[in-house]
């Protein structure tokens, strides 16, 4: 998708106050819900930092939609998620919307070139939630692409689109790496969430694993996260320096709870929630800001 796609000429006229209003928003959505994440965010240089924050707000509105008050009722969340995504796709077309947060979003997209190819997918795998408890490896697929490979590539359009990018090395090559950093994220989260997905939200996301995980799948898994973050790897190295310290913090922390969940017996995953303890997490921000700039 070109730019201009997702930027077109007419729209509303700028308010430089209310569009400074709604990234506050979004910020304070990100403090709220991820302080990892908030603080991850410091690493990334302006505009780029406002982006990202503009991009993931929009993302856990509507996560908690579909994980939030609204999981008993999915007759009422899908309408909200309908209509949220209306919202979305109007404001990025307009260049306005009442909602702060997609008001946000929408600034983000048009200045970076993010258009419906990569929100559409977002939202249907947001309704999948909704729908299907229990995952064949074709819909899984298809998931985690919606979920959060296409974040990864909104991302990168925002990486790609900070004064600091020099043009070398566009979209279309760094475009798999995002992806398969995105998928690795999504799946060691199916991993650690495995046991409150399938009691409390009543999803099973990783085919043949309804009411246990067995050693030789969790393996299979783990050895996937293990080659997309060495295939993220070598994209990450090639981003603008503005970008690229808070990537290899993200990097390295799902590197670790990789290398934490290989260490729990399959059948205890389902009762355990692994984390990386605070020092370890001060540990990877040190060394990715200590990398700093290198490729």
């Amino acid at each position: 998708m070109s730019r201009t796609e997702a930027e077109p000429a007419a729209g509303v006229p700028a308010d430089p106050l209310y569009d400074r209003v709604a990234q506050r928003s979004a910020r304070a959505v990100i403090a709220g819900y991820s302080t990892s994440f908030a603080w991850a965010c410091r690493l990334l240089s302006e505009p780029v930092r406002t982006q990202v924050r503009n991009v993931y707000a929009l993302v856990r509105v509507a996560d908690e939609l579909v994980d939030g008050p609204m999981v008993p009722d999915p007759a009422r969340a899908g309408p909200l998620l309908d209509a949220l995504e209306e919202q979305t796709l109007d404001a990025v077309r307009t260049g306005y919307s009442s909602n702060l947060v997609v008001h946000a979003f929408a600034l983000t997209a048009r200045a970076c070139g993010i258009g419906p190819n990569l929100i559409a997918p977002f939202f249907a795998s947001m309704r999948t939630d909704l729908t299907v408890t229990a995952h064949d490896e074709a819909t899984l697929r298809d998931y985690v692409y919606g979920s959060a490979e296409v974040v990864g590539l909104m991302c990168l359009r925002a990486f790609l689109a900070a004064p600091d990018a020099d043009g070398r090395v566009g979209y279309a090559d760094l475009a798999p790496g995002a992806r398969r950093l995105g998928a690795a994220f999504q799946k060691v989260n199916f991993l650690r969430d495995l046991g409150a997905d399938q009691d409390l939200r009543g999803r099973t996301y990783l085919p043949g694993t309804a009411g246990r995980l067995d050693a030789a799948r969790q393996d299979r898994l783990l050895d996937e996260i293990d080659a997309d973050l060495a295939a993220a790897a070598v994209a990450l190295a090639q981003l603008p320096p503005s970008s690229r310290r808070a990537v290899r913090a993200a990097h390295g922390l799902f590197a670790a709870l990789s290398h934490r969940l290989r260490a729990v017996p399959a059948g205890r995953l389902r009762a355990t929630r692994v984390r990386v303890p605070n020092p370890a997490k001060g540990w990877i921000l040190v060394r990715a800001c200590v990398a700093g700039g290198r490729s």
